[in-house]
């Protein structure tokens, strides 16, 4: 982890691609998808194949840090053609990038946030709420100054207003809040220790059977002076 961050400051990069940023947070105790980077076509359709459809494709850089908006994210893809026609279209386009992610889809209708930011006169604080679409919207967060304990995790989790999303939902079960303390606890662990990152972004986390898992991921690094 230490030596991804270490290689991207010294590369002059201003974040960490979204494939770097998920192998940070999980090393800080994260559940992040199935995933791995392909740099041609036919990596691409194989790990598809061992990842199982349906899959997603992503372009994979540091500087694509809005994927979405420039068409560089192609969902639900079910084939192996399918996955070939994404990978033309999303290397087609011009875009510099490394490589092509290719992720695992997550079935789940209930999406979380967790953020890192850092605070003028708090420093780190970690935030907790509902994620996806509705978290600008909605602002349903809790804040808490890095670093955390579990028992600061269990009252973040319980003041946001839709807490109710993590019980029993619509036959599926309640989400396991180990995994989300876990979690909580190990991105504060990260802005506490680590200066060099500036913010941490996952949203959506979504709650997949009873797992919270981090299907989007972003760290922005300090700027360097």
């Amino acid at each position: 982890m230490k030596e991804i961050i270490k290689k991207a400051i010294s590369k002059g990069q201003k974040a960490l691609s979204e494939y770097e940023s998920k192998l940070v947070i999980k090393n800080a105790g994260v559940i992040i998808t199935r995933e791995g980077l392909a740099e041609t076509k036919e990596k691409a359709v194989s790990l598809a194949e061992e990842i199982g459809f349906p899959i997603a494709l992503k372009g994979s850089s540091d500087k694509l840090t809005h994927k979405t908006e420039m068409g560089m994210v192609k969902l639900n893809l079910s084939s192996r053609e399918d996955v070939s026609r994404a990978f033309d279209e999303i290397k087609g386009s011009g875009i510099e990038m490394d490589a092509v992610l290719v992720q695992e889809m997550i079935k789940g209708d209930r999406e979380f946030v967790i953020g890192l930011t850092r605070d003028p006169q708090f420093g780190p604080c970690v935030m907790f709420g509902l994620g996806g679409i509705f978290t600008e919207a909605l602002r349903d967060v809790s804040f808490r100054v890095a670093p955390i304990t579990d028992g600061d995790a269990e009252e973040m989790i319980d003041e946001i207003k839709t807490k109710k999303l993590l019980g029993e939902f619509r036959g599926s079960p309640a989400v396991d809040r180990s995994a989300l303390i876990k979690a909580l606890v190990g991105i504060s662990r990260l802005g506490a220790e680590y200066d060099d990152i500036a913010e941490i972004d996952i949203n959506p986390l979504k709650i997949t059977g009873d797992k919270p898992v981090a299907v989007d991921a972003l760290v922005i690094l300090k700027k360097i002076q």
